[in-house]
């Protein structure tokens, strides 16, 4: 089993990659654990802390090679708005609530929760149901999801 102790960001590499990893969000916040490469190949990630991968990031194999970050596709909810202020209002709404969010210009990703999705529906979102990769935001203090069982 290889030990990989290093990280490369996303477009810190270049090539191709010997071989992927695909983790979910959960599964991106690590410190050591057993990776199982596409390839089958096993692969034992050691780091100093506990790290959040991002999609698309490398695990660089001593002796060269790297092994590509993929962020697997998860149940979401995508919440959308009529005004950008609506939006914000939304966010608020959100983040009140200490959920994990994935924030972008006209949308909002946040995990699936149908407590959730029914509240903002009665506060004016539009809010659909999709499978996609979750990267929320860090946090103010770049904890790991600090989301609260609905």
């Amino acid at each position: 089993m290889t030990t990989i102790t290093d990280i490369l960001p996303a477009g810190a590499w270049e090539g191709a990659a010997a071989d992927s990893v695909t983790l979910d969000y959960d599964g991106r916040h690590r410190r050591r654990i057993v990776l199982t490469g596409a390839s089958g190949a096993e692969y034992l990630l050691d780091l100093a802390e506990a790290t959040h991968l991002k999609d698309g990031d490398g695990l660089a194999i001593p002796g060269g090679g790297v092994v590509q970050v993929v962020a697997k596709p998860e149940p979401l909810l995508e919440i959308t708005a009529h005004t950008p202020a609506e939006l914000i209002r939304l966010a608020w709404h959100i983040g009140n609530r200490h959920l994990a969010a994935q924030v972008f210009a006209d949308r909002i990703l946040i995990r699936r929760d149908h407590v959730i999705a029914h509240m903002l529906e009665h506060q004016g979102a539009h809010v659909r149901e999709i499978e996609a990769p979750f990267d929320p935001e860090g946090g103010a203090y770049h904890d790991h999801g600090h989301d609260h069982a609905h």
